[in-house]
């Protein structure tokens, strides 16, 4: 993250839970960064630490509306050198969404509920930033992802509209890593797996969770932040754990 340089560019991080906050700390804590836009539904400072609260630009947009994403990037400024994508769902109690046992608790509605969080919004965030990412050098677009995503990887089932909608974002970011590489040779797009960490999005699912496997969220921010340092353009397309390991497909 160019720590010991002048802070530089321009970083946009969507989504201020858990994950988002703690890579929006992250970022701020390395110093290489003038600015980071941060993305959220009711804009606010006030969880911001005081000695970097004046370089975070608070941007209001709603995920699931595509109009505010272009909205959000129409107000930033100049080039960007770092995008991360942190919005996520896994489960909803007051939409009674809740990842599937078996094919019998299937249901279209919260099915595409969970589609148009993890992959469509994603997919549009991307629509809207790729073309604000620099050109003349390194420049970066990660959203978080899962390991329940990897279609390789997948021993136990169930999960059904997570383990899809992870999936679909793991084919977006293949897919954009190389429309990307014809305008952009040094952007790198990827996948982030950060563990089970203790947010919101985990909290009725961390019961069966060794206490060493379930991250703070600093922790998890600290260790992908490491992986993006140490992906090269080579690496573009693929979904990377927060050890570094390359997920299957």
């Amino acid at each position: 993250m160019q720590n010991g340089h002048e802070p530089v560019g321009q970083a946009v991080v969507f989504g201020a839970g858990g994950m988002g906050r703690a890579l929006v700390a992250a970022l701020a804590a390395s110093g290489a960064y003038r600015k980071i836009h941060v993305g959220m539904r009711k804009p606010s400072v006030e969880w911001a630490s005081p000695e970097w609260v004046s370089r975070i630009a608070p941007l209001p947009f709603d995920l699931l509306r595509e109009e505010t994403i272009a909205q959000a990037a129409g107000a930033i400024d100049g080039p960007v050198d770092l995008v991360l994508v942190t919005t996520g769902v896994l489960s909803d109690a007051s939409l009674a969404v809740m990842p599937e046992k078996s094919i019998r608790a299937m249901d279209a509605r919260a099915m595409a509920h969970v589609l148009a969080i993890n992959t469509i919004g994603p997919a549009l965030i991307a629509k809207h930033m790729l073309p604000l990412l620099r050109r003349d050098r390194r420049a970066v677009f990660a959203a978080l992802s899962a390991r329940v995503g990897s279609l390789g990887d997948n021993r136990l089932g169930g999960w059904h509209s997570y383990r899809a909608s992870k999936a679909a974002l793991n084919m977006v970011l293949v897919n954009l890593s190389i429309e990307m590489a014809r305008t952009h040779p040094h952007a790198i797009i990827a996948g982030l797996h950060p563990g089970t960490v203790a947010t919101d999005l985990s909290a009725p699912f961390q019961r069966g969770v060794a206490p060493d496997r379930l991250f703070l969220p600093e922790r998890a921010a600290s260790c992908l932040l490491r992986v993006l340092d140490g992906l090269t353009q080579q690496d573009s397309g693929g979904v990377f754990a927060w050890d570094g390991q390359r997920l299957p497909w």
